[in-house]
């Protein structure tokens, strides 16, 4: 089943290949998840509005995904993605502009740059690592 799901503003497309027992195993924006959905279970599939018919979710029900604060000191990813290259290691120091590291995101080759001059304290991933929008990638002082 595929859907298109918004939060915080970002749009994302779901594709839900199949549910096991409380597990789903699905890809968002062309990465691959299993979640674990507490209280689903093959015979209540519309936890997750995976029956033929599309349920609304009511307003009590909702959740609010909230955004990670951003401390100035860490680098996060604006995009859901794979990290293809990282051009830094720690201790490195940093410019404003310069190329951190590559995240292909929809098929596509993002160039990561860092935000401020810095050095390297940390680099929180690694090659081939699948990211989400808001995770952190590296943090400076």
């Amino acid at each position: 089943m595929n859907y298109k799901i918004k939060t915080n503003g970002v749009e994302y497309e779901v594709h839900i290949h199949k549910v096991e027992g409380n597990f789903a195993h699905l890809t968002v924006n062309d990465v691959e998840f299993e979640v674990e959905v507490e209280g689903m279970t093959m015979a209540n599939p519309t936890r997750m509005g995976l029956n033929n018919v599309a349920k609304p979710i009511e307003p009590e029900t909702s959740v609010t995904i909230p955004k990670n604060p951003k401390s100035a000191n860490e680098m996060r990813s604006p995009l859901p993605g794979t990290v293809l290259e990282i051009r830094v290691k720690q201790g490195d120091t940093i410019k404003k502009g310069q190329v951190l590291l590559i995240l292909e995101a929809m098929k596509m080759e993002n160039s990561i740059q860092a935000e401020h001059e810095g050095i390297v304290e940390e680099v929180k991933v690694h090659k081939g690592d699948s990211v989400l929008e808001g995770d952190v990638l590296l943090i400076t002082k």
